[in-house]
């Protein structure tokens, strides 16, 4: 691992360039060499893997991925630090630079930005698609999700983010972290922590402790759930309000389309008792009550087959 990535290079080439580590934009970075080889290697890099990377900060872990990789991919909003990678990483003709911001908003991927990346993919069909990345906490949790209503999904996601939503993504059903995002995302994946990390490994450094996650795409079930789309916005909907019992939630979220008498014909149909909670619930469980609502919005017409 180069030595660009230490707290006193970073501090000498920011003072030099007369810039500051923006922190709006979550710029917290790794000075921990030996975490940034822990972060690669755990996302098994080789050449028949196209790399996604948020954040390219001034290019450390995209330097040390395209040696690995068939081809890296790496987004970075920031202007100066965009051109800085691009001067570092001079001469690298496996890297594709981005400048931009990889989300439109909070429920959307920038199309700008995802049409770069499809058209890198395409390039390389036959090949894996990865995310790693050190990414900013800000962006963590809509990346990841929106991620996963994509067509053609990272097949692996290795990243640093807030310990508090590797906690909420690795959580289990019946446990205080147990929510729409550990749902939606272990609907789909298999999910790992694997590395817990203090704010001292960063520079500047966090208020909070950090974590590496691998997530692992399971095509097999991502293939069972019969509409993403409205499995994504059912995850959602029924953990609105999370110490709601799940009656109450249901009659909320289908209060324009399915008649309390419904939802408690289809509550005793699965066997679900009256004082049930979403957050006790697994996965599976969840699933079959979505699908057996979404049949029952199938009976109306389509313009009125809307959640909440």
């Amino acid at each position: 691992m180069t030595e660009n990535q230490t707290r006193s290079y970073l501090m000498q080439k920011f003072a030099t360039i007369g810039i500051n580590p923006r922190t709006k934009l979550g710029q917290n970075f790794l000075i921990d060499l030996n975490l940034l080889h822990l972060l690669k290697d755990s996302a098994e890099i080789d050449t028949n893997d196209v790399v996604l990377e948020v954040g390219t900060g001034t290019g450390s872990l995209t330097g040390e991925m395209s040696k690995l990789a068939g081809q890296v991919i790496t987004v970075e909003i920031d202007r100066v630090l965009h051109e800085l990678a691009r001067q570092e990483l001079f001469g690298n003709d496996n890297i594709t630079f981005v400048q931009g911001d990889i989300l439109k908003n909070k429920n959307t991927l920038n199309s700008e930005v995802l049409s770069i990346i499809d058209a890198e993919r395409k390039r390389f069909p036959e090949r894996n698609f990865k995310l790693v990345a050190n990414l900013p906490y800000s962006i963590a949790t809509p990346l990841i999700t929106n991620l996963l209503t994509t067509e053609r999904p990272p097949t692996t996601m290795c990243v640093t983010i807030q310990k508090e939503l590797a906690d909420r993504i690795t959580a289990r059903p019946g446990t205080k972290d147990w929510g729409a995002l550990s749902l939606w995302v272990q609907s789909q994946c298999k999910t790992k922590t694997v590395r817990v990390m203090p704010p001292t490994v960063f520079w500047p450094r966090p208020k909070v402790d950090s974590a590496i996650i691998r997530i692992d795409l399971d095509e097999k079930k991502r293939n069972k759930i019969p509409d993403l789309k409205f499995w994504h916005e059912f995850s959602r909907a029924i953990f609105f309000h999370r110490r709601k019992f799940l009656r109450a939630e249901l009659c909320s979220v289908f209060k324009k389309t399915i008649p309390k008498t419904k939802i408690d014909e289809i509550m005793r149909g699965l066997k679900l008792d009256e004082n049930a909670r979403a957050e006790t619930l697994p996965v599976k469980t969840m699933q079959t009550l979505c699908e057996v609502c979404r049949m029952e919005l199938l009976r109306l017409p389509e313009k009125e087959r809307k959640i909440l």
